[in-house]
Formats: structure tokens, C-alpha cells, sequence
């Protein structure tokens, strides 16, 4: 019995990884009223090419909860030089080339150098088909 309960432990243990080098930024966006959709439309439509960006490892957009024209960016680059890589695309180019009409106001960005990283493995065993 011990046996299986160390097992059904270690199964639902975290996934835990060091992250020296990767750096991130969270990145809040201000759409003008009424126009959240089309920037949800224009960063998912962004997110689609992120195949292009081996080096940008995570590309989470949210939803503010509190405000209907905020939109938040937490993106983790493999390093410094996957960051630049990813302001040189071409999927870059043409996504902030649709902000402009779609935000009021320059977007707000945080630098950060991410230490560890936590994470429950079954987020990975979902169904994440569209």
C-alpha cells in the first residue's frame, strides 16, 4: 500500500525546473473603448505564427478581470537573443502595426529575469485541441 501511495505521489508531484538565462515581461495593454475584442482577435491571430518563434517559450494573453479594456501579456523568451528574434519577425511587425488603431496609449511593460518555475503536470495532460 505504501508502494502505491509513494507512486500516486511522485504522479501528482509538480513539474519544477530553474529557469537561469530566460527572460520575460508582463505587458499590460489598454485597448480604446469597446475595442478589447479586436485586440483579443489581432494577439490570438499573432499567437497562431508563434511556430516562427522557437525561442519564445511561453505567450500567455489574459483578460483583466476588473476592466473590460485591459489586456495583459506574460511572455518567457529562451534568452536575450529569443527576445530580440522576436521583435525582429515578421509576426511582430505586423501585429504592432494593428495596435496602433486598436490602443489607447503606449503599452505598459514589466522586465523580468524568471528564476523557477512550478508547475502542476496535469495542465499539460489536458485536451488543449481548438
Amino acid at each position: 500500500m505504501n508502494d502505491e501511495m509513494d507512486e500516486q505521489e511522485e504522479l501528482d508531484a509538480p513539474v519544477q525546473a530553474l529557469l537561469p538565462g530566460r527572460k520575460a515581461m508582463v505587458v499590460r495593454l489598454t485597448a480604446k473603448a469597446g475595442m478589447r475584442p479586436a485586440l483579443l482577435d489581432t494577439l490570438n491571430t499573432y499567437a497562431d505564427g508563434l511556430a516562427e518563434e522557437p525561442g519564445t517559450e511561453v505567450f500567455l494573453v489574459s483578460m483583466d478581470a476588473d476592466d473590460d479594456n485591459l489586456v495583459w501579456l506574460f511572455e518567457v523568451f529562451k534568452d536575450e537573443d529569443a527576445e530580440t528574434e522576436h521583435r525582429a519577425s515578421q509576426g511582430f511587425a505586423t501585429m504592432v502595426g494593428s495596435l496602433n488603431e486598436l490602443l489607447e496609449g503606449a503599452p505598459a511593460i514589466l522586465r523580468m529575469e524568471p528564476l523557477r518555475l512550478v508547475m502542476q503536470e496535469s495542465l499539460l495532460e489536458e485536451d488543449w485541441a481548438f
